[in-house]
C-alpha cells in the first residue's frame, strides 16, 4: 500500500519561477496482484509493440503496431495479413505508428484514423485517415501534418468525443517551451472535425486546432460516460527540470486550459494553471491509454476510470465519486514496485462484450517479453464465457 496524502498546494518556487506543487488530496493506493473478481486470458498474441486498440461495431478489433502495421482480429483470431501497412512510418525510440480511432459511424463512414511519426527533412508527426475497401485499408488522406516529432514525447493518442470531434494528444518532444507556445502544436491536445478541418468553436478560434496546452507528454484520453468530461493521462518530468522526476498526472481537460508544463509541476493551486486531479510525485507510473468502464459485466468496476502503466507495470483502477473526486485507487496485476504480472501495459478499452481489453508493450525495447508477447489481454469475470459478437 502507498500512503495517502493531503493537498498541500505550492511547495516552492524555483529560481526561474517554476512552481512546484504537491499532490491533490488522494487516498492510499492498494496493490492487488490477482483481483478476485476477474480472470485474465490472452485474446490475441504474437503482436509487435501494439500501441492502440479499438473495436468496430461488427466485432473486429483494430490494432496499431508501432512498426507501421494496422492489424485486425475477430473472435480472438488475428488476420495474418495486415489491414494496412504504412510505408512512410519512421520507427525509432517512442516514434512510429501510434494512435488509432475509428469514425463514430464506421459502418457508414469506414475511416480509420491514425497518428504516426514520419521523416520529411526532419522528424515530425501527422494525423491521417484510411478508408476501408473490401476489408482492407485502401485510401489514405493526410488531415494534419508538420506536428513536432522526435525520438521521444510524441504523444499521438486519438479519441473521438461525444461531440463527434477528433481529439489528439501531442508531446513537447523534450523542447519543453513548445508546450506554452500557442503557435506550436507540441505539448497540446488538439480538436478537429472528422475531415481534418478546425471546429468553429475551438477555444483559440477557427484557425487553431489547439484545445488545451501546457502538456509534457499526454498519453491517454477517455470521456466520462455521464458528464462527457475529457480525462487525460500525462507523463511527468524525468529529471530534465531541476532534477524533478515522477509527477505523472491525470487531468480533466477544459477548453483553453493551461496545464502548466514547464511553468508548474504538481498541483500548486495557482489560478493561471489547471491542477491535475491526480499526480504521483513519489514514484513514476508513467501512464498510457485510458478508459471509463461502463458495463455491468464486472459490477464492482462499473463507472471506474482505468489507465495502463508502462514503467510501473500495472493497470490502475481509479474510483471517483459523483463529483469527480478520487476516493479509491488500486494497482491491479502488480507484484511489486515496477514488477507486474503482464509487464508493461500500453492501452486499455472496454469491449462490446463488457470485458476490458489491455495491450501489453513488452517488445518496445524497455520490457522483458514473454514468448507470446506482445498480447491483447481480456479481463472479465471469472465465470464469464461471453464471446465477442457484433
Amino acid at each position: 500500500m502507498v500512503a495517502a496524502s493531503e493537498a498541500v498546494g505550492l511547495l516552492r518556487t524555483e529560481a526561474d519561477g517554476t512552481l512546484v506543487g504537491g499532490r491533490p488530496r488522494m487516498p492510499a493506493q492498494y496493490q492487488v496482484t490477482d483481483p478476485e473478481e476477474v480472470a485474465v486470458e490472452t485474446y490475441v498474441s504474437g503482436l509487435e509493440v501494439p500501441w492502440a486498440v479499438e473495436f468496430a461495431a461488427d466485432g473486429r478489433l483494430f490494432v496499431t503496431e508501432r512498426r507501421g502495421r494496422i492489424r485486425v482480429a475477430r473472435d480472438g483470431t488475428l488476420d495474418p495479413v495486415p489491414w494496412a501497412e504504412l510505408g512512410e512510418v519512421r520507427v525509432g525510440g517512442e516514434g512510429g505508428l501510434m494512435g488509432l480511432a475509428l469514425h463514430p459511424e464506421f459502418d457508414r463512414e469506414p475511416w480509420v484514423y491514425v497518428c504516426y511519426t514520419y521523416f520529411d527533412g526532419g522528424v515530425a508527426n501527422r494525423i491521417t485517415r484510411i478508408r476501408e475497401r473490401e476489408g482492407r485499408g485502401a485510401e489514405e488522406q493526410v488531415l494534419l501534418d508538420g506536428i513536432p516529432g522526435a525520438r521521444n514525447h510524441n504523444g499521438c493518442r486519438l479519441k473521438f468525443g461525444p461531440d463527434g470531434k477528433l481529439y489528439s494528444t501531442h508531446g513537447e518532444i523534450f523542447a519543453r517551451e513548445l508546450a506554452q507556445d500557442l503557435e506550436s502544436l507540441g505539448g497540446k491536445i488538439l480538436r478537429l472535425n472528422p475531415d481534418g478541418s478546425v471546429p468553429d468553436d475551438n477555444p483559440f478560434g477557427p484557425e487553431s486546432p489547439v484545445y488545451s496546452y501546457g502538456h509534457r507528454n499526454p498519453q491517454g484520453l477517455a470521456f466520462h460516460p455521464e458528464s462527457g468530461d475529457l480525462y487525460a493521462t500525462e507523463h511527468g518530468p524525468s529529471r530534465e527540470l531541476f532534477g524533478l522526476r515522477a509527477y505523472d498526472e491525470v487531468n480533466v481537460i477544459v477548453a483553453g486550459g493551461n496545464y502548466g508544463w514547464p511553468r508548474a509541476v504538481g498541483a500548486p493551486r495557482d489560478a493561471a494553471f489547471v491542477d491535475p486531479i491526480l499526480t504521483y510525485p513519489d514514484s513514476p507510473v508513467p501512464p498510457g491509454g485510458a478508459t471509463f468502464y461502463g458495463s455491468g459485466l464486472i459490477p464492482e468496476w462499473t463507472g471506474n476510470f482505468f489507465f495502463t502503466a508502462l514503467g510501473a507495470r500495472h493497470l490502475q483502477r481509479v474510483v471517483l465519486d459523483g463529483e469527480g473526486r478520487v476516493v479509491a485507487i488500486e494497482r491491479l496485476f502488480q507484484e511489486a514496485a515496477f514488477r507486474g504480472v503482464f509487464g508493461r501495459l500500453r492501452d486499455v478499452i472496454e469491449g462490446p462484450d463488457g470485458a476490458l481489453y489491455v495491450a501489453t508493450s513488452n517488445r518496445d525495447g524497455r520490457g522483458t517479453p514473454a514468448p507470446d508477447d506482445d498480447r491483447i489481454l481480456r479481463v472479465a469475470p471469472r465465470s464469464s464465457t461471453v464471446e465477442i459478437r457484433p
